[in-house]
């Protein structure tokens, strides 16, 4: 299988070189040049498979031999071993038809370690096959970061820089980076938002030349072709639990640079009966209002009880542009040009297409806690704020009842203790027994000021022989 760029300007890529690539060099997201399909017999084959059997099912025709069977079998058992349940994503019913899907049972207590976790032992395989060095670099709103750290810290042919907005993570998620203390392992508090982070670590792929003649840049972020390919895996496992694809389900999406949800978009066109799709935003709503009122523009970015959402800039949504523009780099350029300059609109073909594919909804920090006090009072089942918006979605959005609504719980409450207070919880949650002792564990990270030069000097002089 080939992978092209969105911006039509790249050479197509094999999978082992895509993961290790990243962006494309023209700017663009790599996409599959085409995508495996699987029918309602096949799928409804699957139902008895456990997490990691079904992984390799969708996974091998992504990786299409770049990788043996047996080694990826081996990866997949490695990737998902430190999973707290014996399901991996298990299920909870919070209403009639009515589901949550924890995605928080990793060893990060995030929906990252499904793709950080497996992605961190591909790259450990390829990088030894190769006799190769990199550096991971990435920014994170929060649980990326984490979930990175966790997957690359005991790789030897990897250094990993990670950047954070300095004082805009909850102390949960800034103590689950910042106290891992292996050599390899450095996080940079830049003085900025996420948005400034992104569009640094997007920088420095553009130009690598700060670093070594022997080294080069390998994202962990979403735009690494390889996340997006292990989340896809969750929406099949969640739909045959639920009688898929006998019948449709659906699903809601808290999502701020759409790689989860676009991963819900490719298992609807692999084949799983997916009626409804729901992007669902906090209070930066920029795909919200790109959905609802073709208003793709940027605004000053909030800081909400939502952080890993705290985010203007989604990525991702360009590889989903890709798709609604029949695979059109030059139109793709053009319009990321516009974006860059403020706004883009979508044509009305577009438009109409990605209305017919997605609903959405915005929802404030206020209906967060509600939501929260709500759910928990009435079935005593404690959501984080991340989830809770995607409740309230899919409640706000909702078709029809008679079809399931999966709604994808992002975290674990416990990241997001001043939530959880503010919706009236008494007590903070607690951390699951691995993290017990998180807040004794000693810190280590840098903040340095908005200022790629001083990042990247940084990076240079840290990087291990």
């Amino acid at each position: 299988m080939k992978y092209i760029s969105t911006r039509g300007q790249a050479p197509a890529l094999n999978f082992e070189d895509v993961v290790l690539t990243g962006l494309a060099p023209d700017g663009g997201l790599y996409v599959p040049e085409t995508l495996p399909e699987f029918s309602r017999e096949e799928i409804a084959s699957w139902s008895e498979l456990s997490y990691q059997e079904l992984a390799f099912k969708i996974m091998a025709p992504f990786v299409d031999g770049a990788v043996s069977d047996d080694e990826l079998k081996q990866i997949i058992a490695e990737a998902y071993s430190t999973f707290r349940h014996q399901a991996v994503a298990p299920l909870v019913q919070t209403d009639h038809n009515e589901w949550i899907l924890e995605l928080f049972q990793g060893p990060t207590l995030a929906f990252k370690d499904f793709a950080l976790q497996f992605l961190g032992h591909l790259l450990d395989h390829l990088l030894k096959k190769r006799q190769q060095k990199v550096v991971v670099m990435g920014a994170t709103s929060g649980d990326t970061g984490s979930a990175a750290i966790e997957g690359c810290r005991r790789c030897d042919n990897i250094d990993i820089y990670i950047l954070h907005p300095h004082n805009r993570v909850s102390d949960v998620q800034r103590k689950q980076m910042t106290t891992v203390l292996e050599d390899n392992v450095h996080n940079i508090a830049l003085e900025g938002n996420f948005d400034d982070c992104q569009n640094m670590v997007k920088a420095s792929f553009g130009d690598q030349s700060f670093l070594p003649e022997d080294r080069q840049l390998v994202a962990v972020n979403s735009i690494n072709w390889a996340r997006i390919m292990a989340q896809i895996v969750y929406y099949f496992y969640a739909g045959l639990a639920l009688g898929a694809p006998a019948r449709p389900v659906s699903f809601s999406v808290p999502t701020g640079n759409f790689g989860d949800i676009f991963a819900g978009y490719l298992a609807k066109r692999m084949g799983l009966p997916i009626d409804q799709l729901v992007i669902a935003t906090n209070s930066n709503d920029i795909l919200h209002r790109c959905l609802s009122g073709n208003d793709h523009s940027k605004s000053e970015l909030k800081h909400t009880l939502s952080p890993s959402m705290d985010i203007m800039v989604s990525s991702n949504f360009e590889r989903m542009l890709f798709d609604l523009y029949d695979r059109d780099g030059d139109k793709i350029r053009g319009l990321m040009e516009d974006f860059k300059s403020g706004a883009m609109h979508l044509d009305e073909k577009a438009l109409e297409r990605a209305r017919e594919l997605f609903s959405s909804h915005k929802v404030d920090d206020d209906v967060t806690l509600e939501v929260i006090r709500e759910v928990f009072d009435r079935c005593e089942y404690l959501l984080d704020p991340h989830t809770a918006i995607g409740l309230e979605a899919a409640r706000q959005t909702r078709r029809r009842k008679d079809i399931p609504m999966i709604c994808l719980a992002t975290a674990h409450p416990a990241k997001f203790p001043e939530a959880v207070r503010k919706a009236g919880q008494g007590t903070d949650p607690e951390l699951p027994h691995h993290m017990a002792d998180l807040f004794q564990r000693e810190e280590r990270f840098e903040v340095l000021p908005k200022e790629i030069e001083t990042v990247q000097k940084y990076i240079a002089k840290n990087l291990r022989a």
